[in-house]
């Protein structure tokens, strides 16, 4: 507030230089006339008292925006520390990665049109890229005005982190209706109705966030906040951010000169005095064009080294900008004073960058401003280490075009230090272009990436992850665990309680670590692999998970070296951790980079696939599916050229064990992701029909397997044709891409070998296995003396040739196809037993039966359990706990102890005499499931398995359509039995009525003799409640009648008709969708 009243001399005594009128002065500012009469010049810092802010709160705009801003009245020379912390922390502001201060274009200017598409589709682009502020004077006027529309353009279409941040720096006595925020004890929210009753007064934009009201004392005039906004500004650019709270470099700031008048000037040069990086918009208005035009002529006038011709040059200089301040500003009285201030100002011309938004595009604006923030702090120095925070400040705007133009062009030798931090910053917040970067410019990933710099990199998942909730459960019951363990261990008190304690020691065993990585990639390919990581812990296979978590535990609360020990596969190990975020561009850059590319494809299409079936946010669910689908048609497509190029090593490329994904192969991860399109392949199916037919041509009827099967010496005639050894050799040897080893000796050397290639992967550092191994498998067709020699070997090998007997009968029976004929014809031999029992020889309860023939039976169940022991013991590589369960998630196994179980009732049923008959149902309830089971036998067959698959999907619409069924069944069932028999309180009668009898309508079975009146024909029955209830027949009734059949005839249609062809509709859409 102004305190001394220093008379305007243009205003005949009525106002003071502050602005204000006479009459709104005090008494204390018009008291001493004295001191006023000496005092010749207004000045705020002397001349105005502090009082508490009486303006502070929210702000509402009154029938122009639902959004709500914030606002405060301060002084001038409130600190900017203060300042700061009101904007972060009592406001929320999220702190800035670049702060854009636009100063000039205010008043009643006329801003021009290139200049509002510069401000529109470059200054806002930029900002939304960097999370920056931009910071106007916030009123409705001018540039602020044309910032504020495109703010609230491009803020419709922005996300939570994309959103730019608007605030208002405004002189308090400038604006219009600041009685309206007055309150001393806040406002929230104050109502602020824009009118212009003013010219030299104008109204906040609502477009903007957040106001600071800079109170210098004047009224109706402007500069006051000027010296405000560079202190402001200089505080800011101190302080340290980073993306995601990182806090690692300094928050750039840059001012944006567009127009401006004579006052800009001095504002100028002091900010550029404190080092603060300015941008001229050239052409704009007069400051801009003046500063525009005195550094072009700068640029075009070398200096001289001497000292005379420097003196020359500074006097020219200072000449030019004399002439320029005429010619810009010629109503001004201090020109020599603006003189020196642009002289001042080209002295920190390294700071300054010129945008001519006549010449150039407003499309590159954006990129000029973040390459103004780079040049302006760019050494005359190529040691990387002084280039580190414009390296950040690259990743934090995520411009990889301007780190390659400033940073990376050749200049600067960078070195592994360097890159360290800004690879971290890349890939915590999902930047896979500056990864690639980084790692073609001397980052080394073997070097980089350790455990514990894994780890936290699983500690660093957004919150809102399906991937962050699962790890954090798999920790949570690590600790209680832990608790539960140390508890245990504690002695009882006296009291005979157990004292608890707190789970202590480093913070790895607290905090989240491999174990719950491990964990987690545990449960989603279950059997497929073994277990991750388990080699840092000495675990060894098959240890159940309670005590493998309790031995990590005590591991991890030792000194857990292991942390500083190097990823053996960096770039699988990053393929896994972008995978389970669903990072489509980061997954798919680490995937070139992993190597196995067809087995990190499926492996991909596991985990997301997996991952979907627990996500609940639909879009989630659909990225995932795509991404899934994407990774399959890159394994597909990686397959094909592997397949076309050279067959051999194709196939085994599908059947060797991949040693960082925990010894599985691609059909088996193919089989566990579900990738059918992969399975389609004409290579896979070829090599799944090697595997079928064994040693057998796969031209080979089914006819002659059968009576081979049944008359075994066929075997060794030309009935059936086998491939032998030698010709396979030397097809091999002519360079045959068909097949030159047997699928048996693929097999068995690839078993063979992922432990002696973990082995030289380990010495090597390597993260693609593929490489180093694939040639050792199978002999290059272009060195046929290594071909011959390998042959040899073989022929030779450790195993001894076997009489031509025995490699034929064992050619024949260890075939899959032969395996699976006799599997079949055994099982339709078990359920022709079964129903020969069942319908001929089930005798009575002991000791007239069973029969001995039904004991066999027995045995042959037995057979059964045992074989479905085998499967729950053998399924997957993990505990048996682990095993079992993944054993039970088939349906079909659930169908087979489903069988057994019943048929274990049914047999102890049977033995006794009061439960004789419920036990001969269950058996035959039991033969029913038995012969279900066909179902899945039959699925391999290429003709019958799709429509079984057909079948299954529309099982699934049949629930769904009973659901209709049953209500509109119920209705009518209840409503019929009522209006039909009056009372009938036999339970069995009333169900049967209620809902058999309607089913039956369906199909057209209608007893229109009780239905329909006129059609009755007499027979024995009564009304009489008494005789009812002992047990007689109830007539109908006909009273109701014609509504009886009114409802008949609904009925039928609706379930007839509209039903039916729902169902028909829902099997029809099934079908078209999922096959």
């Amino acid at each position: 507030m102004c305190t001394t009243f220093v008379e305007d001399p243009l205003s005949n005594g009525q106002e003071c230089q502050c602005g204000g009128a006479h009459a709104l002065h005090g008494s204390e500012a018009t008291g001493d006339n004295f001191g006023a009469a000496i005092v010749t010049q207004w000045d705020a810092t002397k001349h105005t008292s502090e009082y508490p802010t009486d303006a502070f709160g929210e702000l509402k705009f009154a029938g122009i925006s639902r959004r709500d801003g914030l606002f405060l009245r301060l002084a001038f020379d409130t600190p900017a520390h203060l300042v700061y912390r009101i904007l972060n922390k009592n406001w929320g502001l999220p702190a800035p990665n670049l702060v854009l201060s636009v100063v000039g274009g205010v008043g009643q200017e006329k801003v021009r049109s290139w200049v509002r598409e510069v401000v529109r589709q470059g200054l806002v682009r930029a900002a939304q890229g960097t999370g920056a502020w931009i910071v106007t004077c916030g009123l409705r006027e001018g540039v602020a005005r044309c910032v504020g529309e495109a703010i609230r353009d491009h803020g419709a279409a922005a996300t939570a982190q994309t959103k730019v941040v608007a605030l208002g720096v405004a002189p308090w006595g400038l604006v219009n209706n600041r009685q309206q925020l007055i309150n001393p004890e806040g406002s929230f929210p104050a109502k602020y109705y824009v009118q212009n009753l003013s010219q030299d007064s104008c109204h906040l934009d609502s477009n903007y966030q957040a106001f600071l009201l800079v109170d210098d004392g004047s009224i109706g005039r402007r500069g006051g906040e000027m010296s405000f906004m560079t202190n402001l500004e200089e505080y800011i650019s101190h302080q340290r951010t980073g993306i995601w709270g990182s806090g690692n470099i300094n928050i750039p700031v840059l001012c944006l000169l567009i127009s401006g008048d004579a006052s800009v000037l001095m504002r100028m040069d002091v900010s550029l005095k404190k080092a603060t990086p300015w941008m001229v918009l050239g052409g704009s208005g007069p400051a801009a064009d003046m500063i525009a035009e005195l550094l072009s002529d700068m640029s075009r006038s070398a200096s001289p080294v001497d000292g005379e011709g420097r003196d020359n040059s500074n006097s020219e200089l200072k000449e030019r900008a004399r002439e320029l301040i005429k010619k810009y500003f010629p109503s001004e009285k201090t020109q020599e004073k603006l003189v020196d201030q642009a002289l001042s100002i080209c002295q920190n011309r390294s700071l300054i960058t010129v945008f001519n938004g006549e010449q150039d595009s407003p499309d590159d604006f954006d990129t000029v401003i973040l390459k103004a923030l780079v040049r302006a702090s760019k050494k005359a120095s190529s040691v990387s280490s002084e280039y580190t925070d414009e390296l950040k400040l690259a990743v934090a705007w995520n411009r990889v075009d301007i780190a390659k133009s400033e940073l990376f062009n050749g200049d600067i030798q960078w070195q592994y230090d360097d890159l360290e931090a800004s690879m971290t910053d890349a890939l915590v917040n999902n930047k896979p272009q500056f990864i690639r970067l980084f790692t073609e410019n001397g980052l080394n990933i073997l070097e980089y990436l350790t455990y514990e710099r894994l780890e936290s990199l699983y500690q660093s998942l957004p919150t809102s992850t399906l991937t962050y909730s699962l790890l954090q459960t798999l920790l949570r019951d690590r600790r209680n665990q832990t608790s539960s363990q140390t508890c245990s261990s504690d002695p009882p008190q006296g009291n005979g309680k157990t004292r608890k304690r707190r789970m202590t020691g480093p913070s790895s065993a607290r905090g989240l670590s491999v174990l719950e990585v491990s964990r987690l990639l545990g449960h989603i390919f279950g059997g497929v692999c073994q277990p991750f990581y388990n080699n840092l812990f000495g675990l060894e296979r098959g240890v159940g998970s309670r005590k493998a978590t309790k031995q990590m535990n005590k591991f991890l609360q030792g000194d857990c070296e292991y942390r500083s020990q190097q990823v053996t596969y960096p770039w699988s190990s990053l393929f896994i951790w972008a995978v389970l975020q669903n990072r489509s561009e980061m997954a798919i850059l680490f995937w070139e980079m992993a190597g196995e590319s067809v087995m990190s494809a499926l492996s991909a299409c596991k985990i997301l696939r997996e991952l979907c079936k627990l996500e609940n946010e639909t879009e989630t669910q659909l990225s995932m599916k795509e991404l899934a689908q994407k990774f399959e048609n890159l394994a597909h497509d990686m397959f094909s050229a592997c397949y076309q190029s050279d067959e051999t090593r194709s196939f085994t490329l599908l059947i060797r064990m991949s040693p960082f994904w925990g010894n599985a192969t691609c059909l088996q991860m193919a089989t566990a992701a579900d990738a059918r399109l992969f399975f389609s392949h004409d290579g896979v199916q070829t090599l799944l029909a090697q595997i079928w037919w064994g040693d057998m041509s796969s031209r080979t009827e089914v006819w002659k397997l059968l009576i081979t099967f049944f008359l075994p010496p066929l075997i060794y005639t030309n009935l059936i044709t086998f491939k032998e050894h030698q010709n396979r050799h030397a097809d091999g040897l002519e360079g045959s891409h068909s097949s030159p080893f047997t699928l048996a000796e693929i097999t068995e050397h690839t078993e063979e070998e992922p432990v002696e290639t973990k082995q030289r992967d380990d010495t090597q550092g390597g993260d693609n296995p593929e490489d180093v191994d694939q040639g050792e498998l199978v002999p290059r067709e272009e060195d046929p003396e290594e071909s011959a020699a390998l042959v040899k070997k073989r022929e030779q090998g450790s195993h001894p040739k076997r009489p031509y007997v025995v490699e034929r009968w064992r050619q024949f029976w260890f075939s899959p196809v032969t395996s699976f004929l006799g599997n079949v014809l055994m099982y339709f031999l078990f359920l022709i037993l079964f129903a020969y029992i069942l319908l001929v020889e089930f005798k009575p309860p002991p000791p007239v039966g069973p029969a001995p023939i039904e004991y066999f039976l027995y045995f042959w169940v037995f057979t059964l359990v045992c074989e479905e022991i085998r499967q729950s013991f053998v399924t997957g590589t993990g505990s048996l706990s682990q095993s079992f369960s993944l054993y039970i998630q088939d349906m079909w196994n659930k169908c087979d102890l489903t069988a057994i179980l019943l048929f274990i009732l049914g047999l102890i049923c049977r033995m006794f005499p009061w439960s004789y008959e419920f036990g001969r149902s269950m058996l035959c309830v039991d033969f029913m499931v038995f012969t279900l089971r066909l179902i899945h036998i039959f699925a391999v067959n290429k003709h019958l398995g799709p429509k079984i698959i057909i079948v299954g999907k529309m099982v699934k619409d049949v629930f769904f359509f009973l659901f209709f069924l049953g209500v509109w069944l119920l209705a009518y069932g209840v409503a019929n039995q009522a209006l039909i028999y009056a009372y009938d309180p036999r339970p069995y009668w009333v169900i049967r009525r209620v809902f058999y009898r309607p089913y039956l309508h369906i199909f057209g079975q209608i007893p229109l003799e009780e239905i329909d009146a006129h059609r009755r024909t007499e027979k024995v029955c009564t009304s009489n409640v008494t005789l009812i209830q002992q047990g007689a027949e109830p007539c109908p009734q006909s009273e109701a009648n014609w509504l009886v059949l009114i409802l008949l005839s609904i009925y039928l249609l609706v379930t007839n008709v509209l039903l039916l062809n729902l169902l028909i509709a829902m099997f029809r859409c099934s079908t078209s969708s999922k096959l």
